[in-house]
């Protein structure tokens, strides 16, 4: 795996409950436990809202979409997300309740398209995720991610006063960071990317190839 060249890291100004309980998730990890899922109630307009008009018309045939919180990016694409979300956007219900680490429902070489937005940062293996993610699809189908640039994030948090999300992994992931990741898989390649979307978003489409 690719590492990615690792920049200064924005200092936000946390208040002391969101140092305590980064504190408590960072020691948890060191011992293996991650408590990254905290159910929150969400009534703010979707990430997928943000983008679905850009990449919409890659989700073609038969899809999912990973973690939508209730609004996935097209009505047909079948839902794949806990079986209590721990955010909820949207009104419609969770069809496949599960981790979207291990998407054991499906077997290789299957499915059009696999959408996730603002879910991959969440964990720790991004490079066993995608390959995850990747193992599903068809050739020629596509992998298509939308999600925030870590570093861009905390500067927003910071100067915006908007709540941190402690669900967030790696200090560094980024566009150049996952599609490093992709490009070192080997059997995809990038079809479309676009940076600095909005105060802090990325997305990038991949297709997959014959190995």
């Amino acid at each position: 795996m690719l590492e990615p060249m690792k920049a200064p890291i924005p200092k936000k100004q946390f208040s002391i409950q969101e140092r305590i309980e980064l504190t408590i998730k960072q020691l948890l990890r060191k011992i293996g436990v991650d408590i990254k899922r905290i159910r929150v109630a969400g009534k703010a307009a979707s990430e997928t809202s943000r983008c679905r008009m850009s990449l919409s018309d890659y989700c073609q045939g038969n899809g999912l979409d990973l973690g939508p919180g209730g609004d996935p990016i097209l009505p047909s694409a079948v839902r794949v997300d806990l079986p209590e979300p721990y955010t909820q956007v949207g009104n419609l219900p969770v069809q496949l309740g599960g981790d979207a680490q291990d998407l054991c429902w499906f077997k290789d070489n299957c499915l059009d398209y696999v959408y996730s937005s603002h879910l991959l940062e969440d964990f720790k293996d991004t490079e066993k995720v995608l390959r995850e993610w990747i193992r599903v699809l068809k050739i020629g189908g596509k992998l298509i991610i939308y999600c925030p640039d870590e570093q861009r994030y905390r500067t927003h948090c910071a100067k915006s006063g908007q709540d941190y999300n402690f669900n967030h992994f790696h200090d560094t992931f980024s566009l150049a960071m996952v599609k490093a990741i992709i490009v070192n898989i080997g059997n995809c390649k990038v079809i479309h990317e676009r940076d600095n979307i909005g105060d802090y978003c990325w997305e990038i489409v991949a297709e997959k190839m014959k190995s």
